[in-house]
């Protein structure tokens, strides 16, 4: 059973966000299944992921320690979604490869900042293989 409904970052400009997230998130086969003024949320046939503007209307930041983890198909999707956060404005946090140290045999992962500095992993044989 999946215990999380559903996940969220914030940042300043949905317009922004989108254009990032359209690119990186299409590498692992989800889109932009409903967007408003104040949020656009991702999937597969169901909302898991969404971006919003924070409700306090301040500024948007990342949280220390917080990051979210994509299940990728493949060894190739983590590549791709890493190449496409880099070309969509995104920073390397992390170079896709094996993660020997990881508690799964042949975990292959990678980290990204988005351009808003929300940490994201992409992981292909991780906990929800």
């Amino acid at each position: 059973m999946n215990i999380i409904d559903h996940l969220s970052v914030g940042v300043p400009s949905i317009d922004q966000g989108k254009q990032f997230y359209d690119a990186v998130m299409a590498t692992i086969d989800c889109t932009c299944l409903a967007a408003t003024d104040g949020f656009a949320a991702y999937g597969n046939g169901a909302v898991q992921f969404l971006i919003m503007l924070p409700n306090d209307g301040a500024a948007a930041t990342a949280g220390n320690g917080v990051h979210i983890c994509f299940k990728a198909a493949s060894k190739e999707a983590v590549d791709a979604f890493h190449a496409i956060a880099m070309k969509s404005g995104g920073t390397c946090a992390g170079e896709p490869g094996p993660r020997p140290d990881y508690p799964m045999p042949d975990v292959y992962t990678g980290f990204v900042r988005d351009p808003f500095g929300n940490k994201l992993e992409v992981i292909h044989g991780g906990f929800a293989s």
